[in-house]
């Protein structure tokens, strides 16, 4: 109990120092380190809240035990008694959530997010899945009250989308969503199969945390653009002007160091304005999540399990549909519920997961 409260107590002043940090006009003035003290701060406000309970309860504890020491009178005695169990029972689950707190939290899971899925083996049946998935996660960010707009999306020729861009802005969305990186396959017998028989397909998922203009820098003299009409299945989504805007960036890896040229596109609205803006977000969160891809990479070789590793082309989750299952195969999750499942309900596999990954780095940060 000592170490614990040791080290809540080095966090509390902390939170102090961080208090009087972030009033000062010159930390005000640097975007990059006022949100960054304003994230730490609203971390150490949870464990600060957590440590004054625990310790109010380990006063309480040695009250009691005062009591029964010194106290006589049988009624008294009796109601110590029972406090002293009933203070007891509390620790084990106060220590849990404090030391689950005291995880360092990924710092992107508050970000908003820009999910792209992309059909992949399985031509016009990995396209209808990738729409399929593109429903399942509308349907889940309307049960969570998150907003989303599509940036880009080209069509498959049977229905769904060869690939669909689209932003997520809400609570802890990156949070949620990074655990749905990766491939998901998907087993059931495509409407064109005359045979019955069940063909495996696939599409993609990839979720980066999307960037602040202060995360990165982007030289926009060296930024190409180019405009176009909208294309669409004709009505409301045919343009009669250019408002589809696409760039070309030269972005040099600090990693590699080699240069490769970056291509968007975007068509979510009628105003070029708007689109150019969007087509910059996507950039700006594009080379941030390269860049920050070393850091997901150390996390990963750190780890056993595959757990939102960021590791895109590992094979995550199968959808059967003749048996009505889904699998996970990072936490060997299988439930029997794909209709339900497909209708945004992944709330539970998600869980699964978080816990799955809290259980793992908590392993990583015994005390």
């Amino acid at each position: 109990m000592s170490s614990l409260l040791e080290k809540l107590t080095d966090l509390e002043a902390r939170f102090k120092e961080i208090s009087t940090l972030i009033t000062d006009p010159a930390v005000i003035a640097d975007m990059k380190r006022f949100v960054k003290l304003n994230k730490e701060y609203s971390d150490l406000e949870h464990i600060v809240a957590l440590k004054n309970e625990y310790k109010k309860t380990l006063d309480n504890i040695a009250e009691a035990k005062e009591v029964l020491d010194v106290e006589t009178d049988a009624e008294m005695l009796e109601m110590a008694k029972a406090e002293l169990q009933d203070l007891t029972a509390k620790i084990p689950a106060m220590e849990e959530d404090i030391k689950l707190a005291l995880i360092p939290s990924d710092p992107e899971d508050a970000r908003n997010a820009i999910v792209e899925i992309r059909g992949g083996t399985g031509g016009d049946e990995a396209a209808l899945f990738a729409g399929d998935l593109f429903r399942m996660y509308s349907k889940y960010c309307e049960i969570k009250g998150w907003n989303i707009s599509v940036s880009s999306f080209t069509e498959g020729t049977a229905g769904g989308y060869k690939e669909i861009v689209f932003n997520v802005s809400g609570d802890k969305v990156y949070g949620t969503m990074k655990y749905e990186s990766g491939v998901h396959r998907v087993q059931r017998v495509p409407a064109t199969e005359t045979q019955g028989r069940v063909h495996t397909s696939a599409a993609s998922v990839a979720v980066l945390p999307e960037a602040q203009p202060f995360d990165v820098e982007i030289a926009e003299g060296l930024i190409k653009w180019d405009t176009f009409r909208s294309g669409g299945a004709g009505g409301q989504n045919v343009n009669k002007v250019e408002s589809g805007v696409r760039l070309r960036y030269p972005w040099k890896s600090p990693i590699t160091g080699q240069v490769e040229e970056i291509l968007i596109e975007c068509t979510e609205t009628r105003d070029q304005p708007k689109n150019k803006e969007r087509a910059l977000t996507r950039l700006r969160s594009y080379i941030y999540d390269r860049e920050h891809q070393k850091y997901v990479d150390d996390i990963a070789s750190r780890r056993k399990t595959m757990v939102s590793t960021g590791d895109r082309s590992a094979k995550i989750r199968t959808y059967n549909y003749p048996q009505g299952r889904i699998t996970d195969h990072r936490i060997n999750y299988t439930i029997y519920n794909l209709p339900a499942f497909m209708d945004g309900e992944i709330q539970d596999c998600i869980d699964h997961l978080i816990v799955a990954e809290n259980a793992e780095r908590m392993k990583e940060n015994e005390m």
